[in-house]
């Protein structure tokens, strides 16, 4: 199983158990700084990914983490049920489709567009504008900069890429011309 449909039905399980109090964010910022902890620590990534260590000592050191960092209890209960799994390692994974599923299910959708050059911010809004009514939901973008695509831009709402780049264009006309 990949570790996208993993982080997904984790982050999905979890979305259903804070979506209906007041906790959503702070679980997200707990959860967020022990991915960072996790993955700036290599002692840590190693003694959580190692089957050769007992898990009775992997739920010490989590223990010892969650009393010194204090989570939500939520959030503490969730590392466990993560460490129980063998999944304690893909927590940065999970907490990207988690805040993700938080986004989509309050009607906000996160994309990316990607341009040759920086976008005036009347072309933003209009990219705004157009994915809203793509979407039919509110559009949270990230917009950045990609020399390499030569002009126009990529913009990717979830696993949809829609590409009106130079460079695609190009690569397009030349498959043509070759391919008769």
């Amino acid at each position: 199983m990949s570790v996208e449909t993993i982080a997904r039905r984790y982050a999905t399980a979890l979305a259903d158990v804070v979506i209906t109090g007041p906790e959503a964010e702070t679980v997200r910022a707990d959860l967020s700084a022990f991915a960072e902890l996790i993955d700036k620590n290599n002692g840590l990534t190693a003694v959580f990914s190692n089957p050769s260590i007992a898990h009775s000592s992997k739920e010490n050191v989590l223990d010892e983490l969650i009393s010194r960092s204090k989570p939500s209890r939520t959030a503490a209960n969730f590392l466990r049920v993560l460490l129980q799994n063998g999944r304690l390692t893909e927590l940065g994974e999970i907490n990207v489709r988690f805040a993700a599923v938080l986004e989509e299910r309050s009607g906000v959708v996160s994309a990316e567009v990607r341009s040759a050059r920086e976008l005036a911010d009347a072309e933003r809004v209009e990219f705004e504008e157009n994915l809203a009514k793509l979407t039919g939901k509110h559009v949270k973008i990230n917009f950045t900069i990609d020399d390499n695509i030569i002009g126009g831009a990529v913009t990717r709402i979830g696993s949809k890429v829609y590409d009106g780049s130079v460079r695609t264009k190009l690569e397009n006309l030349r498959e043509q011309l070759v391919n008769g």
